[in-house]
């Protein structure tokens, strides 16, 4: 019989990795908004991989005992599935939606990803997470502004790595405990495999002085996922989905420094409600019912 063990999570140390997964990912998806529009997606995903790949390489090798014993392969393979997708339609959104509109779409995530870790993973929410949680999504409606932005077709290429990313991290949660290297190796060898005939098909040669950046989107976000991965295994579900509302701040600054996209009046007024909430339930401390159960 496997005995039942109740560990605190550890959510500062958790939230630490996630704003540096948070940062490390703005600065790749600078790149892509900036050069997204002249490569395929799919493309760009390939060469992120690939990169990722060789870095992960030594790594790998040094801790090779570690794939030893892996096991629910089932689901290794939908986590890279479904992680694939949600990078394809986020990377062809991304340079055709204003930067901060993709962020305060893919707020809805967070709030899905909360609501099935209370349902698949036993995970329990305070009530005043819920609260910060709705008033969260409230900005998120005032932000967008529904109705005044032209249709294109990032948006619902944006709603899809919604769906796609909320899967894929539920999964990631579903694999608590399988080590971070294993967990990064199959990730990104599984996008290099499964975007490589793709990128082959819609390949379009690359301009010299592009060839670093679109490299650096690889280096980028390799690191990203592992502190991603580390954030995952150290706090709860539900601290992280407030905690990633912050990013709001960094991608509305990227978009009006770099991309003149300017903020309107109520766009504010919805990023105020979003970072605020999410303060609340950062600074806030968890309550000893609030812990996690490992099995």
């Amino acid at each position: 019989m496997q005995n039942v063990i109740k560990t605190p999570p550890r959510n500062l140390s958790g939230g630490a990795w996630l704003l540096a997964d948070m940062s490390l990912n703005i600065w790749a998806l600078t790149i892509v908004k900036a050069l997204g529009l002249g490569y395929p997606a799919v493309q760009i995903v390939f060469l992120r991989a690939c990169v990722g790949l060789l870095l992960m390489l030594p790594w790998a090798w040094q801790a090779r005992h570690s794939f030893s014993n892996i096991d629910r392969w089932h689901l290794h393979g939908l986590r890279v599935l479904f992680s694939t997708l949600a990078l394809t339609t986020s990377f062809f959104a991304i340079s055709r939606l204003p930067f901060a509109l993709v962020t305060a779409i893919s707020f809805t995530r967070p709030i899905i990803t909360m609501i099935m870790a209370v349902f698949f993973l036993k995970e329990v929410v305070a009530g005043r997470r819920w609260i910060a949680a709705i008033i969260a999504f409230i900005g998120v409606l005032i932000a967008v502004e529904p109705g005044t932005l032209p249709f294109t077709w990032g948006l619902p290429a944006m709603f899809l790595t919604v769906l796609f990313g909320t899967s894929a991290i539920i999964l990631t949660r579903k694999l608590a405990g399988t080590p971070t290297v294993v967990m990064m190796v199959f990730y990104t060898a599984g996008l290099t495999l499964l975007t490589a005939p793709l990128a082959a098909y819609f390949w379009t040669p690359i301009v010299t002085e592009n060839l670093l950046p679109l490299l650096a989107i690889g280096a980028f976000s390799q690191c990203a996922q592992f502190c991603f991965l580390q954030a995952h295994s150290r706090a709860e579900a539900g601290f992280l989905a407030i905690l990633g509302y912050l990013s709001l701040l960094l991608t509305t600054a990227i978009g009006y420094f770099v991309f003149d996209e300017i903020p309107s009046v109520t766009f504010a007024i919805g990023a105020v409600l979003i970072v605020a909430s999410a303060l609340w339930t950062t600074l806030s401390r968890p309550r000893p019912s609030e812990t996690r159960t490992r099995v």
